[in-house]
């Protein structure tokens, strides 16, 4: 999941060593790094265009301040950070774990018991974002990583600022098609209620292998999430009103996160259901997902930088690897190997690394 640093890339950052790529984002590159004692982060970089813009700046001093007040047991949380700085960054605590979209994506839907359990620790991760005044606003399956104690919440605090900045530009949306709510897709204001209707979403992905808007086009998905119904005849009953609920289209018919909470760990609708595994035992996710995620959070980290690659030798021009022609037909001749192409980075619209 590292990448090695390119010639561009930072060798220092703050107080923080950088050791490898993790990632990159419509915000910036995101890096692993060391502290001093050998602590490792996710280090966030601001891209330069935007830490000119002073808008940004602005509301990326206030998230990171308003993030760093975040203390919860299922969140990635903000430990040092530097908006002021050139460049801007902030570093979070590193979660050696896998993605729940890459969770689902390997080993398909989970178990409604399981999909409960992982609810009960998302929704534990909003109420102490949203007691910071923070709304995470891309609450997704790539920003849930999964953690043999728990999953992780991630990128949140900084939403915000990115979305005021980016939204400068004709045309441009913060967010994941099939997560936003519809608030969000008609420009009215945002509040808790909003994250309310992402952790629908992702509880319905994570139960069937789909959104429960279905898949298309961006746009596609914008038009269902705000005026059709969602498609949720495929969820387990027990799972079925709980979402329905959190997809409600206006805000204040969605539950808060204490009712979600309830509902999520006591029998109540579900008497039928087993039980919801705890979170801080070992069984909370299903069997194979469970193997994946302490495969990887047994796996040691890098602690350096990894040399550059050995430049690859041209081939000898007196044995050229030429396939051999059909039957009947001339060979080619052998043709000059052409330079390869350098790799140009596509920031994206949403910052949504794979680690925090």
């Amino acid at each position: 999941m590292f990448d090695g640093l390119e010639p561009e890339d930072p060798r220092q950052v703050g107080r923080y060593r950088i050791v490898a790529r993790i990632g990159a984002g419509g915000m910036g590159q995101v890096y692993l790094g060391r502290s001093p004692g050998g602590r490792p982060v996710a280090l966030k970089v601001v891209r330069p265009e935007l830490a000119r813009d002073v808008d940004f700046r602005r509301r990326f001093v206030r998230e990171v301040a308003a993030a760093r007040r975040v203390n919860g047991a299922f969140t990635a949380g903000v430990v040092d950070a530097d908006p002021d700085g050139s460049p801007a960054w902030l570093a979070t605590v590193y979660v050696s774990g896998v993605s729940l979209g890459e969770a689902v994506a390997r080993h398909g839907p989970w178990p409604a018991e399981h999909v409960l359990a992982l609810g009960a620790g998302l929704a534990e991760a909003l109420e102490a974002i949203h007691a910071a005044g923070v709304v995470h606003r891309d609450l997704k399956p790539s920003n849930v990583l999964l953690a043999p104690d728990g999953p992780r919440v991630i990128d949140f605090g900084i939403s915000t600022a990115s979305e005021a900045s980016a939204l400068t530009h004709t045309g441009m949306t913060i967010g994941t098609p099939g997560f936003m709510s519809p608030e969000q897709l008609t420009g009215r204001p945002i509040g808790p209620p909003s994250d309310v209707f992402a952790l629908g979403a992702v509880l319905a992905y994570t139960a069937v292998g789909v959104g429960p808007f279905g898949t298309g086009t961006p746009h596609a998905l914008h038009f269902r999430a705000v005026y059709e119904e969602p498609d949720l005849d495929a969820l387990p009953p027990e799972l079925r009103r709980t979402v329905a609920d959190c997809l409600a289209k206006e805000p204040d018919r969605r539950p808060a996160l204490a009712d979600l909470l309830h509902r999520m760990t006591t029998a109540g609708e579900r008497a039928a259901a087993e039980a919801t595994p705890l979170l801080t035992e070992p069984g909370w996710m299903p069997d194979e997902v469970d193997r994946m995620v302490r495969a990887k959070a047994s796996t040691p980290l890098p602690r350096n930088p990894a040399p550059p690659a050995a430049r690859a030798e041209a081939p000898t021009p007196t044995t050229p690897d030429i396939p051999a022609a059909p039957h009947g037909a001339a060979p080619e001749p052998p043709r000059t190997p052409a330079a390869p192409a350098t790799p140009t980075a596509t920031p994206t619209a949403a910052d949504t690394p794979p680690a925090a």
